[in-house]
């Protein structure tokens, strides 16, 4: 089996969240399962020299823009088994950022139709073409209304996976003329709702449509989640799978990392004390092993949940001897929230503004406790890792938050959870952890619970294995 992984981000090259995590992870997964799996992806200007100095130039092809034909370089890289192609044109890719210019629309348009007019020179035609996001999905839009008909492209399969649904590639009409390039027969695939959406068009063409947790699939349904996009996945819902994402167990290993103070695993989960005490040091706090001590690694933006937890932070430290630490930056609302209460509680509450990735890994092996409270949540990746480390996850039930962690209080789960987004249901969430860490005994084996769980990606990988091999019975 071949399959061709087309996304705008891919770690390590270029990523700037959750999508690249797996963009770098699953293709290397389904290696190991011995899928024929191959990466293509832009070669931005920050994809670094010790990556560009390794690859090869294949050769370059022109690729149709509506009535453009622009330049396309194709690169080749290998890495651990896996072979990435990058798509080269420095007018649309040699900028600062990934996303967010005036011009995306043709950037990805140009992108998505270059996935598909690669095949010939790199030699590869894959059985199944699995998109990614807004930014790749014209490529099954392209395949079905365009390619699927032209010789050396038959009988390929498309898979389109939906990261976030908010971010769905919404335009005016002027693009399907200007940009897209679709016949007047086809361009009712793509207009939807008085504007033209790249993400409609992938729902209505691609063979399946997954997303990254399987409450998340339920969810999105729903038109207090779905951005609009209710309608058409209600109508495509027999096409529509919830696959939860993975973290990468090679990454992510309190064994190995060497971003800690020290290594330590479930088997052996004593360095999480040393972790704790240094933890607090470097934030300020007082040492102290006998409190717990909660973490937060986040965006500061509201749909996180920080109005819930400014709502009753204050309360929670009063009434509670517990310590607090933040890692994170956006809103300056939120912002300016936690460094006041750092300044006001400074035995309780540390924060750090930004984002410093060993610190992120210190916060995860040295807490006790990983707050996640989010208004909505695809997948999440925080709350596996901090699973993986033993910071027992207070998390909402929502998206993949629901299908990771489960309540303690029903005797098996790994963490507390709580259901109505509701700043005194997330307090009395917390509260019962401060209750469970006075158990030692109980809180090792909550915590061993914690870290045996396996969300790695052999298990994801699995899944979508059986729906390629599902699409080409």
């Amino acid at each position: 089996m071949k399959v061709l992984f087309a996304s705008a981000e891919v770690k390590p090259f270029a990523a700037s969240g959750g999508l690249g995590d797996v963009a770098g992870s699953l293709p290397q997964a389904l290696r190991k399962r011995f899928i024929g799996c191959r990466v293509v992806m832009p070669l931005y200007a920050c994809v670094g020299d010790e990556y560009r100095q390794k690859m090869t130039f294949l050769g370059s092809i022109v690729v149709p823009v509506a009535w453009r034909r622009q330049y396309c370089g194709v690169f080749e890289y290998r890495q651990d088994g896996v072979i990435y192609y990058f798509i080269d044109n420095e007018y649309y890719f040699k900028r600062e950022g990934l996303y967010g210019h005036y011009d995306d629309a043709e950037r990805f348009a140009f992108f998505s139709r270059a996935v598909l007019e690669i095949i010939p020179l790199i030699d590869f035609k894959p059985d199944i073409i699995h998109c990614n996001d807004w930014q790749t999905a014209l490529t099954p839009v392209y395949y079905s209304c365009i390619y699927a008909t032209l010789p050396g492209y038959e009988n390929i399969k498309t898979v389109y996976t939906i990261h976030n649904i908010q971010y769905q590639g919404k335009y005016g009409d002027e693009v399907l003329e200007n940009v897209v390039g679709l016949s007047v027969y086809d361009k009712h695939v793509l207009e939807y709702d008085d504007c033209v959406n790249f993400m409609k068009g992938a729902i209505e063409t691609a063979d399946r449509v997954t997303t990254v947790s399987p409450s998340y699939a339920e969810e999105i349904l729903d038109p207090w989640y779905s951005h609009g996009l209710d309608g058409i996945l209600r109508q495509r819902a027999w096409k529509l799978r919830g696959i939860l994402n993975g973290i990468s167990y090679t990454v992510y290993d309190p064994a190995t990392d060497q971003n800690i103070y020290k290594n330590y695993d479930a088997a052996d989960a004593s360095g999480k004390a040393e972790n704790k005490a240094k933890l607090q040091a470097r934030f300020g706090l007082p040492v102290r092993p006998e409190v717990p001590l909660f973490a937060m690694v986040t965006r500061l933006v509201d749909h996180k949940g920080l109005d819930l937890v400014k709502a009753v932070l204050e309360d929670f430290i009063r009434y509670n001897d517990a310590q607090f630490v933040v890692l994170g930056s956006g809103e300056w609302e939120y912002e300016r929230f936690f460094s006041d209460m750092a300044a006001r509680y400074p035995d309780n509450v540390g924060v750090t503004l930004g984002f410093i990735p060993e610190l992120a890994s210190k916060i995860y092996a040295g807490s006790d406790v990983f707050l996640m409270p989010s208004k909505s949540e695809p997948c999440g990746l925080s709350q596996m890792i901090a699973l993986r480390y033993g910071s027992v996850p207070i998390v909402r039930e929502t998206g993949g938050l629901r299908d990771s962690v489960f309540d303690s209080g029903l005797g098996e789960g790994n963490g507390f959870t709580f259901s109505n987004y509701n700043a005194h249901d997330m307090l009395h969430a917390m509260e019962r952890a401060v209750e469970g860490y006075q158990d030692k005994d109980g809180w090792a084996i909550l915590r061993r619970r914690a870290m045996e769980c396996d969300y790695s990606w052999k298990r994801s990988a699995g899944e979508y294995i059986d729906l390629y091999k599902e699409l080409l019975k």
